[in-house]
C-alpha cells in the first residue's frame, strides 16, 4: 500500500459497485410501472392493468450494490472506530467529515431506491366504481429513483475522499510535541 494513497483495488471496487448501483437506479426510473384503466364487462368493476414490474428489481439491485460498496469500504477501514488510531491533524478532521457525510448521503440514497422499489411494486387492485371517468391508476412519482441515483454518486465521491484521507491519517506518524517543563509547580515545597 502506497504512502497515504490506499489500495487501488479498494478505490476501484467502490467506484465500480457505486456506478453499477447508479446504473440500476437509472434503469429503474426508466422502467417504472404505469397502469392503464380496464373495465371488466362481466363484474362491472374497473381496475388497473400494469406493465411489467422490472423497475422493482432494478431498485433492489441498486440498493444491494450500494450496500455492498459501503460494506466493503467500512470493512476495510473498520468503520473508522476500530483498528489503527488516526493521527491528529487535518487529515483526521477531513476523515471524520467525509465519514459522517458519506453515511448521511448513503442513508438517503438507500431510502430513495428502496422506497421507490416498494412503491413501484405496489399495484392497485380492483375498484368498485361504476363511473370511472376521473379514476387514475396509482404510479410511482417521477424522480424517486433519479434522486436515489444522484445520492449514489454523491456517496461514491464522498467514500473515495473518505478512504483517501483515512489512509493518510493512519499512515502518517503522530507528531509528538515536546513541551518545556513548567517552572511553576502545583505542589507545595516542604
Amino acid at each position: 500500500m502506497g504512502e497515504g494513497k490506499g489500495s487501488t483495488l479498494v478505490h476501484l471496487l467502490v467506484i465500480v459497485l457505486s456506478l453499477t448501483a447508479f446504473g440500476f437506479a437509472i434503469a429503474a426510473e426508466r422502467r417504472r410501472s404505469t397502469g392503464v384503466l380496464h373495465k371488466d364487462g362481466f363484474t362491472n368493476r374497473t381496475y388497473c392493468v400494469y406493465e411489467s414490474d422490472v423497475a422493482t428489481g432494478y431498485g433492489v439491485g441498486a440498493f444491494l450494490f450500494l450496500l455492498s460498496s459501503e460494506s466493503l469500504l467500512m470493512g476495510v477501514t473498520k468503520c473508522m472506530c476500530f483498528g489503527r488510531p488516526l493521527a491528529p491533524g487535518g487529515n483526521r478532521a477531513w476523515t471524520i467529515i467525509y465519514f459522517v457525510s458519506s453515511w448521511m448521503t448513503f442513508l438517503v440514497a438507500e431510502a430513495c431506491v428502496i422506497a421507490g422499489a416498494k412503491n413501484n411494486a405496489y399495484h392497485t387492485q380492483y375498484r368498485n366504481i361504476v363511473y370511472a371517468d376521473n379514476l387514475s391508476c396509482d404510479a410511482l412519482r417521477k424522480g424517486v429513483f433519479i434522486s436515489g441515483a444522484v445520492f449514489v454518486v454523491i456517496t461514491m465521491v464522498l467514500n473515495v475522499y473518505y478512504y483517501m484521507y483515512f489512509t493518510k491519517a493512519t499512515t502518517q506518524p503522530a507528531h509528538k510535541v515536546n513541551r518545556a517543563a513548567s517552572t511553576v509547580g502545583m505542589a507545595g515545597r516542604a
